[in-house]
């Protein structure tokens, strides 16, 4: 008998079945992460949280039972198989899907951006896992608090999660005027400045570049109502960013 005979008569259809059930549920676990991820526009969505929820699952199954050719039907291991550690699988996913978490992080001027994907992307590795393992309810558990959390932690954002960064440029004539206006409207709306430079040019004029932390209450909208309010304005461009 060669070794994938021996490997195919450990199983029954019965187990296969299983192993097919567990990397379908993973699939929908990773599916139901990656939904949320996509409605954002974000860059890992759902098929990247399926495949890696579901090639989790695969390289638990391989983990657990790919090893079954290492002993007789009796279970004792052959010579030179003592001291495995067929586990070694499972644990390299966990570092392994960091590496790919870390190229959906990036960095946007003063702002980082794809830290959130990025640990949703290891958690729907572990999830993956789980459910490789036959660990059903704690899989589907965990898929459920995963994207519970990011839906409700984005309607609900504390802290510096409810900060975003805005980019503000315009050109002045009356510098004084708006410098003070400006200082004026950043204390009222609790806003950090994050950088600043200021030019000035030879019509007398003043080109600013202000990078700002503010709340996400404060839109597009609400800088160009202000910045258009005040006189000798001639140049306005804002963007808003996480």
């Amino acid at each position: 008998m060669t070794l994938a005979g021996y490997m195919l008569g450990q199983f029954s259809v019965a187990q296969y079945l299983e192993f097919f059930a567990r990397i379908l549920v993973a699939c929908v676990c990773g599916a139901a992460i990656g939904f949320e991820r996509s409605k954002r526009f974000k860059e890992a969505g759902i098929r990247t949280h399926i495949i890696v929820c579901c090639a989790a699952a695969l390289m638990m199954i391989v983990s657990k039972y790919g090893f079954v050719d290492m002993t007789d039907p009796n279970g004792v291991p052959f010579n030179g198989t003592h001291g495995t550690d067929p586990a070694r699988i499972a644990a390299q996913i966990v570092s392994g899907v960091s590496f790919l978490g870390a190229g959906i992080i990036f960095r946007n001027g003063t702002s980082i951006r794809g830290l959130t994907t990025a640990a949703g992307i290891w958690a729907t590795a572990g999830i993956g896992l789980a459910i490789g393992a036959g660990l059903y309810v704690i899989g589907i558990f965990s898929t459920a608090v995963v994207a519970l959390l990011q839906v409700f932690m984005h309607k609900f954002a504390l802290s510096a999660d409810s900060m975003i960064i805005g980019q503000v440029h315009c050109t002045v004539k009356q510098s004084d005027t708006f410098r003070a206006a400006m200082n004026q409207y950043i204390e009222e709306k609790k806003m950090q400045i994050v950088a600043s430079k200021i030019a000035f040019n030879e019509d007398d004029s003043a080109t600013y570049d202000l990078t700002l932390r503010m709340s996400q209450e404060i839109t597009l909208n609400d800088l160009s109502e202000f910045l258009e309010s005040n006189e000798g304005v001639r140049e306005i461009r804002c963007e808003l960013g996480k």
